[in-house]
């Protein structure tokens, strides 16, 4: 029975739905920002800070492409602020220093991705 179900799931229309980039990137920020501010133990924060490190490192990963689409410039500060993230992350860890200005950041990321809409005149 279990393998005619998967059999039929596999052969079944698709449901999926696929959102643009820029959505799933801001649906990543949001949620491992929604953990660092809302951590309350040490395990929950560096969980969270883990899972924002790891987040960097792949836009890093990205803009460093050759052929990533963005200008340079913006790869350029894309790629400092991922090394700034991953110094900060283990100044907190630390305990030197706190959560404060990474959730700042990526909430100005945030921002980014989905500007504030402006109302036609």
């Amino acid at each position: 029975m279990y393998r005619s179900h998967l059999a039929q799931s596999a052969y079944a229309p698709s449901t999926a739905t696929f959102k643009p980039a820029k959505d799933v990137e801001y649906d990543a920020f949001a949620k491992i920002t929604g953990a660092m501010k809302s951590a309350q133990t040490m395990p929950e924060k560096v969980a969270a800070l883990h899972r924002n490190k790891q987040l960097w490192n792949i836009l890093a990963i990205d803009v460093a492409d050759p052929e990533n689409a963005l200008p340079m410039q913006l790869r350029a500060e894309i790629l400092s602020l991922a090394q700034f993230t991953g110094k900060q992350t283990s100044k907190i860890l630390a305990g030197s220093d706190g959560i404060d200005v990474l959730v700042e950041i990526n909430t100005s990321i945030m921002r980014g991705l989905r500007p504030p809409k402006r109302v036609a005149a």
